[in-house]
């Protein structure tokens, strides 16, 4: 299998007419003002018979936080295609890695991003860009095989191993403030202690990509989800393999933790959530609907609540025990690449196709997440009406039109 996303490369003739057809295509898709006017008197006619529905605690909830206002940094337009964002763990930066091999550090407030610095690191594109848990070491990797460890400050190299795997370097992790992940094209991760020039071990754990990495506070086990439709754990302390799932019918993609990290959650390239029990990698517990396009990124914003998003560009938030969707959190007019949440939780910032970065206050999320009802069965036409308060769309139905 091959990733939809996942092979950028600086030099492809092919990006700008690709890029240009299907930025056509969303367009149309997301342009509600081209809906033909029976199919709006419909659908507002039907959303009308809901607007008064006060028994929902979410709904009422939704409606009153609408009402509050709701800052956020502006736009940043990029010339390069973004191929990922960090914010870091301390302050009000975020990193920008373009497909150039550049990484862009941007001071960001609610009236302006300021351009701090653009450090010229991989002759390649960049796959992953990472802040150390202190903020003050930022971790690259790229299609030229490198990774990289700059002072976030000074913008100073700090460690460089060069052919660091046989294949690029997709996947980067920051363990602590010494150690680090790294998961290539070939289906290799690599364990690194960057006090040291060589990696702790090198376990082979397929033969596609590792599309994404992550682990608990305790750090004992590191799982891995694979372009060839696999869950491998590795036992980080062993330096072995704990498990390895069985074959999933499409790439796992991306991956989540919540309920204090009891519960893994697993998206996928078909659109579907798969929900583990911590160590218990072997099969889904449980297994969600998402929605009809590829699911390319996720994030945790509480315990029960994730954003996800991908193919189609909107981002959709949902509750996951019980299972509810909630709204659209914002929408860009191409696929989303990357998520990311700031420090203090307050911020989500979504990179995607057309060079953007656009950031989106939810901290209303909160208080939305004690009051779900695990009892209360879903009424996905009342929910149509509660578009989330961070969200522009006019038409709240786009959100149900990309689920299955």
């Amino acid at each position: 299998m091959t990733a939809k996303f996942r092979d950028f490369d600086k030099n492809s003739s092919d990006d700008e007419s690709t890029s240009s057809d299907a930025s056509e295509e969303y367009y149309e898709l997301n342009d509600t003002d081209n809906l033909a006017e029976d199919q709006q008197m419909s659908e507002n006619e039907e959303i009308s018979d809901y607007e008064n529905d006060e028994d929902d605690e979410v709904v009422k909830a939704i409606k009153a936080e609408k009402k509050k206002p709701r800052d956020h940094p502006p736009m940043i337009t990029c010339d390069d295609f973004i191929v990922d964002i960090s914010f870091s763990p301390t302050r009000n930066i975020i990193a920008l890695a373009n497909i150039v091999g550049d990484v862009l550090l941007y001071e960001y407030s609610n009236e302006e991003n300021k351009l701090l610095n653009t450090m010229e690191l991989h002759l390649k594109a960049c796959r992953d860009v990472e802040f150390d848990h202190e903020g003050v070491t930022l971790y690259t990797t790229a299609k030229d095989k490198v990774i990289m460890a700059t002072d976030v400050e000074t913008g100073k190299l700090k460690i460089c191993y060069e052919n660091a795997h046989e294949e690029p370097v997709y996947r980067l992790f920051c363990l602590d403030n010494n150690k680090i992940v790294t998961g290539d094209d070939g289906g290799t991760v690599k364990l690194w202690d960057t006090r040291k020039r060589d990696p702790i071990f090198s376990i082979k754990i397929g033969e596609e990509y590792v599309s994404d990495m992550i682990t608990n506070e305790a750090q004992k086990y590191l799982i891995c989800a694979a372009g060839d439709g696999t869950l491998t754990s590795i036992d980080l302390k062993g330096s072995k393999i704990y498990t390895t799932s069985e074959e999933y019918e499409s790439e796992l993609t991306c991956m989540g933790l919540f309920r204090s990290e009891t519960k893994l959650l697993v998206g996928s390239s078909i659109g579907k959530l798969y929900l583990f029990n911590w160590k218990e990698f072997g099969f889904h517990s449980d297994e969600y609907v998402g929605q009809k396009h590829m699911i390319q990124c996720m994030i945790p914003v509480t315990q029960n609540i994730v954003v996800t998003s991908g193919e189609d560009g909107i981002l959709r938030a949902t509750h996951m025990f019980p299972q509810r969707q909630l709204g659209v959190v914002g929408q860009h007019n191409l696929p989303v690449e990357r998520l990311d949440i700031n420090y203090d939780g307050r911020l989500i910032a979504s990179s995607s196709h057309d060079n953007d970065v656009r950031f989106w206050d939810i901290s209303y999320f909160e208080s939305l997440d004690t009051i779900i009802d695990v009892n209360q069965k879903q009424n996905k036409k009342r929910d149509m009406s509660n578009n989330l308060p961070s969200s522009s769309v006019k038409n709240p139905s786009d959100f149900f039109s990309g689920l299955l």
